[in-house]
């Protein structure tokens, strides 16, 4: 069975969505980060990105890790990418055109929008995002953001989907990204072809799913 070590307040979001979608059995095995707790060495304390035990699966410590049929992968997007594979079916590649276009989406998406996306996340996190200056530090963020929106808007404007014209893997792993920019509102606004694209996915019963656990998740 597919082994999941995080917490749904985390990256391992990705993962989680995709086994919904898929219906695929897992365990998860709650790890959470170690930034959350006072002492993450303490005797006792609970299962951390700092505890030896998974720092000897993990050792960059970060989540969510898997193990599946003896392959451990640390990296969320590889992920999410071998179990669609694995599993088959509407959201894996049907070929390898495919497969090259949800790396490259994938990819984009890691390099070109995630640093600045999760600022505005953190931000809003800290309820920054409410002040002036938070306001004015998401609007320099979403100038840089404007070039990476415009190629998601420009291709949304022709397609429903990221590849294939259909729901795949790619998608999570592109939504789950530009999720983290969500609460500046001006950035969607100026991109409403992405905006209507992210609503849609999101939409979807097995977002749904997750996301009410991740919302009831106790920490």
């Amino acid at each position: 069975m597919l082994k999941i070590y995080g917490v749904y307040k985390s990256r391992a979001t990705r993962i989680l969505w995709l086994a919904e979608e898929l219906g695929v059995p897992f365990e998860l095995v709650p790890v959470l980060q170690a930034y959350k707790l006072e002492d993450p060495m303490a005797e006792g304390v609970r299962l951390n990105t700092r505890s030896p035990e998974f720092l000897a699966i993990n050792p960059m410590g970060s989540i969510p890790t898997i193990e599946d049929d003896g392959l451990v992968l640390n990296e969320s997007l590889a992920q999410t990418l071998y179990v669609a594979k694995k599993q088959g079916g509407p959201m894996a590649p049907r070929d390898l055109h495919e497969e090259a276009q949800m790396l490259q989406w994938s990819l984009f998406a890691a390099t070109s929008i995630e640093t600045d996306a999760l600022k505005i996340s953190t931000a809003n996190n800290e309820g920054r995002l409410s002040t002036e200056a938070g306001q004015q530090e998401a609007k320099v963020l979403a100038r840089i953001l404007a070039r990476p929106f415009g190629v998601l808007e420009k291709h949304f404007s022709h397609n429903d989907y990221a590849v294939g014209g259909r729901f795949t893997v790619a998608d999570i792993n592109l939504a789950e990204i530009v999720r983290y920019a969500q609460a500046y509102q001006p950035l969607f606004d100026a991109h409403p072809k992405t905006a209507a694209w992210l609503a849609h996915v999101q939409a979807r019963p097995a977002f749904k799913a997750m996301w009410e656990k991740r919302l009831t998740e106790v920490e």
